[in-house]
């Protein structure tokens, strides 16, 4: 059977006093595989559309974090994907909910987009969020794609959607222009870029 011991204060000598509880440790640093590379929140007047240049190539892959609005003067909108600035030469599909029903859509030549973020007639303080993935974006030996999961709540209503794009060329990816679909971005939109290590 192991013994058990009582300790009382005068039988403990020689203690020291931490300010933290690291207790004299050194911090632990988490090697996490994601690193910031660029963040951007939209100031006062808005922006026509928000890009990351000049991405790094010291990567595996690539996620975009964002909440957003758009200025079109409806419930909602989508926000395009644009990488190297390419326009409509790239495969989309998509499946959306509502609570209610579920549509799935796909297109060969389509300016993908990520759907869906609140629009002019909601309330300022409503926005949509997204993360995008952009796999493999520094390989040059096959077209790169990209995922999403997006959406956004109206207290009671409001819709989310899977989506897939794919960037039908073999360049690298060095840039990523976001833009509304009917309208510009507003204030207090935040995106942000982080590259995601390889094993």
């Amino acid at each position: 059977m192991t013994p058990v011991y009582k300790l009382s204060a005068s039988s403990i000598t020689g203690r020291t006093t931490y300010g933290s509880m690291l207790a004299g440790n050194p911090a632990y640093e988490l090697l996490g595989d994601f690193e910031s590379i660029a963040t951007v929140t939209v100031g006062s007047g808005g922006a026509a559309n928000v890009e990351f240049t000049s991405i790094p190539s010291t990567f595996q892959h690539l996620q975009v974090r964002f909440i957003a609005r758009s200025t079109r003067a409806e419930n909602q909108d989508s926000i395009t994907v644009k990488l190297n600035s390419v326009s409509t030469t790239s495969g989309w599909h998509i499946l959306s909910g509502n609570g209610t029903s579920a549509v799935g859509l796909g297109y060969t030549i389509y300016q993908p987009s990520v759907p869906y973020v609140a629009a002019a007639n909601k309330d300022a303080n409503v926005f949509g969020a997204a993360v995008i993935d952009i796999l493999d974006y520094k390989n040059t030996n096959k077209y790169t794609t990209w995922r999403s999961l997006s959406g956004n709540d109206f207290n009671g209503s409001g819709d989310i959607a899977l989506t897939s794009g794919l960037y039908q060329s073999t360049s690298a990816i060095s840039s990523i222009l976001f833009s509304a679909d009917n309208g510009n971005i507003p204030q207090y939109s935040h995106f942000a870029l982080y590259g995601i290590k390889g094993a």
